[in-house]
């Protein structure tokens, strides 16, 4: 899961629910396992929303789509643009564990739970604020062209829809943005600061 971020360029899974909460990410009855396996968590993915009770795909949800069934991969459905409020509902840091499980890097939404969104950034899954406007045009290019690409570039903050050419903004925490972009997570950045924290403790 610990991979370097730089530009990201990919298409993307459309999943355009609003209020998508963390039971709809990955239902509870998941989060009593010990397991810490990706691809466990992975495959729990929006699970009651892919599957019907007898564990049938649903036809009609988006990742059982033609268009989006395929599994993501480099350059191919490594990002999410999901509704508004992404996230919320109970903080489980198994949805953040789904997502990334399922291979997803990026996800794009108009505003997410703040303590959601922290979990993805500790899950290595960058969660990108765009604009309301901006997000519908994103559903929009990608509902008109399942191929579209969106380009996401850490070191400039900007995001970008390769389908119309337009580009935003987008805020990340300057810690985190050097965490992402070298693969650390908060205990690899304490030792890579190691010698500097024994310097100080000694002055």
């Amino acid at each position: 899961m610990k991979q370097k971020f730089n530009i990201i360029q990919s298409t993307c899974l459309p999943i355009a629910i609003d209020n998508c909460n963390t039971d709809l990410i990955i239902p509870a009855r998941y989060l009593a396992s010990t397991t810490r396996d990706p691809k466990f968590f992975g495959d729990a993915f929006m699970h009651d929303l892919r599957f019907d009770a007898d564990g049938k795909p649903v036809s009609d949800f988006v990742l059982n789509q033609p268009d989006f069934s395929e599994a993501p991969k480099e350059g191919v459905h490594e990002i999410i643009v999901g509704g508004q409020n992404w996230g919320s509902g109970s903080s489980r840091e198994h949805a953040a564990w789904a997502i990334a499980g399922y291979g997803v890097r990026v996800v794009i939404s108009s505003s997410f739970a703040d303590i959601h969104r922290n979990n993805l950034l500790n899950c290595f899954v960058l969660p990108v604020i765009v604009s309301e406007q901006f997000q519908t045009e994103l559903f929009n290019s990608i509902y008109a062209d399942p191929k579209t690409e969106v380009k996401v570039d850490v070191p400039n903050q900007t995001v970008t829809n390769l389908a119309t050419g337009h580009s935003e903004k987008f805020d990340i925490n300057g810690y985190k943005k050097y965490c992402l972009m070298n693969a650390l997570d908060d205990i690899d950045f304490l030792l890579e600061n190691k010698n500097k924290i024994e310097q100080y403790e000694q002055a």
